[in-house]
C-alpha cells in the first residue's frame, strides 16, 4: 500500500528595487538606423543593391540615439542586464543561474544626460576604413527598475553585480568588454 505525501513547494519571492547608476566614463550610443536595417533586409532578400548614399553626419548622429516614446534618450535594458550577469561571473556566481533570477524592466532605460555628436574612424568588413557618427553622453545616469527573486538573489548581491558589471563590462560602443574604456558605471 502506498502513502501519499502532500508536497508544498516554496514559492518564489518576487521583489522590486530601483537602482540608480552613474556613468564613470562617457556612453557611446549606436542604435541601428532604418537605413542599415533596410540594407540588411534587401541583402537577405537578394534584392539589388542601391548606389551608396552620400554620408549625412547629422542624420547618422540622430539615428544612433535610442528614443523613448516621449522622444527622450534611452538605452536597451538588456545591455544593463548583460553587464550585471557578466559582473556576477566576476564575483564567482554562475551566469546561467543569475540570468533567470532578475529582470531589468522595460525595453529601454531612460538615460539622463545631454548627447553630443562624435566622429570615429572604424574598420569594417575586410579592414576597410570608414567614418562613423554617433552620439556620446559625456556625463550620464540612469535608474533601473528591477524585479528579482529574493529566494535566489539578494538586493545586496544585485548591487554588487551591477557594480562589477559596470566596472568590467560596461554598456555601449567601445566598452571594457570590447577592449574599450567607455560605458562604465557604478551604483550610486
Amino acid at each position: 500500500m502506498s502513502t501519499q505525501v502532500a508536497v508544498a513547494p516554496e514559492r518564489i519571492d518576487i521583489q522590486r528595487v530601483q537602482l540608480s547608476l552613474v556613468g564613470d566614463s562617457p556612453l557611446i550610443s549606436h542604435a541601428w538606423s532604418e537605413k542599415a536595417k533596410k540594407m540588411m533586409l534587401d541583402k537577405q532578400m537578394k534584392r539589388g543593391t542601391q548606389a551608396k548614399e552620400a554620408k549625412d553626419p547629422e542624420r547618422d548622429y540622430e539615428e544612433s540615439i535610442y528614443r523613448l516614446a516621449d522622444g527622450s534618450c534611452g538605452f536597451p535594458a538588456v545591455a544593463f542586464k548583460a553587464a550585471a550577469v557578466r559582473g556576477a561571473k566576476a564575483l564567482g556566481m554562475v551566469m546561467a543561474d543569475v540570468r533567470g533570477a532578475f529582470h531589468v524592466n522595460g525595453e529601454l532605460v531612460h538615460i539622463v544626460g545631454d548627447p553630443q555628436p562624435r566622429e570615429d574612424m572604424v574598420r569594417v568588413g575586410m579592414g576597410t576604413a570608414d567614418i562613423r557618427y554617433r552620439a556620446e553622453f559625456p556625463e550620464w545616469a540612469a535608474t533601473l527598475d528591477i524585479t528579482y527573486n529574493a529566494r535566489s538573489i539578494s538586493a545586496e548581491q544585485l548591487v554588487a553585480m551591477f557594480d562589477a558589471g559596470g566596472f568590467g563590462t560596461g554598456i555601449g560602443e567601445w566598452r571594457p568588454e570590447r577592449d574599450g574604456q567607455y560605458g562604465r558605471f557604478h551604483v550610486s
